[in-house]
């Protein structure tokens, strides 16, 4: 089980992470400011197993592989959203943060309200309430058990 952290829709990669903060030289160091002008007692508040459920057309704007490496580095263990921008969700998977499609979420939770996801039947509940969700395929679920595609390409070696 996990606390939620409830985003609207077009959460940008800048509001994740800012640009101000991609001049730092670690994720470490950069972390600390994650959505620091949605919500600035975020960094101090998420807790490793912690979910991000969002609206439509989470992590537009720029395509900054920082903004979910910083997610994956506070712990945070799956960003759940109604739709993803294509960039966003493509560097998740790469750096191997779970990002789930699920359009009755948001709509029905809150922040603070504690979840479980099933990553692998693609289920979230959230008290005695079950989510269909969008199941992963094997491959996908696979690259993400590996740490993330380049971890995964790494141990093809």
């Amino acid at each position: 089980m996990g606390k939620i952290f409830k985003f609207n829709q077009d959460v940008d990669t800048d509001q994740i992470i800012a640009s101000q903060y991609l001049l730092f030289p670690t994720i470490d160091e950069m972390k600390t400011h994650t959505f620091e002008s949605l919500d600035p007692d975020f960094a101090a508040n998420v807790k490793p197993g912690d979910y991000v459920v969002a609206s439509e057309n989470f992590g537009c704007g720029s395509s900054r592989e920082q903004a979910p490496s910083v997610l994956k580095a506070l712990g945070v263990k799956a960003v759940i959203a109604k739709s993803f921008a294509r960039i966003f969700y493509r560097n998740s998977i790469n750096i191997g943060l779970p990002v789930i499609v699920c359009k009755d979420l948001h709509d029905n939770v809150n922040a603070g309200d504690e979840m479980e996801l099933n990553l692998q039947e693609g289920i979230v509940r959230v008290g005695d309430k079950e989510y269909q969700c969008t199941k992963l395929p094997a491959y996908m679920q696979g690259i993400l058990d590996q740490g993330g595609l380049i971890a995964s390409l790494n141990k093809e070696d």
